[in-house]
Parts: C-alpha cells; structure tokens; sequence
C-alpha cells in the first residue's frame, strides 16, 4: 500500500463503525462550516468516515466535490494524525466555499486534532508514571 493511498482499512464503513465515534467522541474540533469527531480507535492508523448531508450541501456536485478533498487532505495528513476514528460532518454552507476555503479549514482541523490528542496522551503518560 502507498503511504497516500485510500484503502478500505483506511475508512469507516458501516453503521457499526460510525456509532462509537459519535456515542463516545473524545476529540471535538469544530467551526462554522465543518464538526470534527474523534474517538480513539482500535487500530494502530487514523481512521476516516463522511457525513455530508444534502440539507447541508444540496447539489450533488458539490457534495462529490466537498468528499474529494476532504479524502485529498486525509491521505495526505494521515501520517501525522494520531490512531484515532475520525468522522467529518459538513455544515450548511460548506459547498458555497471555495476549494481553497476547505483546504485552509480542514488543514487547521487537522492541527487542532493532532494537538488535542497530543495532549491526552502526554496526559495518559504523566497519570502512568505517576
């Protein structure tokens, strides 16, 4: 497998794999337009699952487009984010951004997962050690 690809390991698929995330989210990242959920995953690789509604992206064109590039910036940041399921939800007014305006905003999400989860577990270490 490439280091970018998008395999199936690589994706929450089913129902199944989606409830514990949004039961139990240990990570919340969130702006206007997108909601971040974490929650610490049984694998030893970031996991990535969508939840781009049509009442919150209406044309299908844009809800394709919206997927690509959150997809684009998962493969290309998921040697840096910490073992954790991740599921993205689209606001309304995602799709009216530019590509750009997602990229910038995902790429801060992406930062402040990667510093939340950073801090639980130097957390988690400091509890264990002392």
């Amino acid at each position: 497998m490439s280091d970018f690809g998008f395999s199936k390991k690589l994706r929450l698929l089913g129902a199944a794999d989606f409830q514990p995330v949004f039961k139990h989210a240990r990570y919340k990242v969130s702006c206007q337009h997108l909601l971040l959920l974490a929650y610490d995953s049984a694998t030893p690789f970031p996991r990535l699952g969508l939840v781009i509604a049509k009442k919150n992206v209406a044309r299908a064109v844009q809800r394709n487009r919206v997927k690509r590039l959150l997809r684009e910036s998962f493969r290309h940041k998921q040697s840096l984010l910490p073992a954790v399921d991740i599921v993205i939800l689209a606001r309304s007014g995602l799709g009216k951004l530019s590509n750009d305006e997602i990229r910038q905003k995902i790429e801060r999400h992406w930062a402040d997962l990667v510093r939340k989860a950073g801090k639980a577990s130097d957390r988690r270490e400091q509890q264990h050690a002392g």
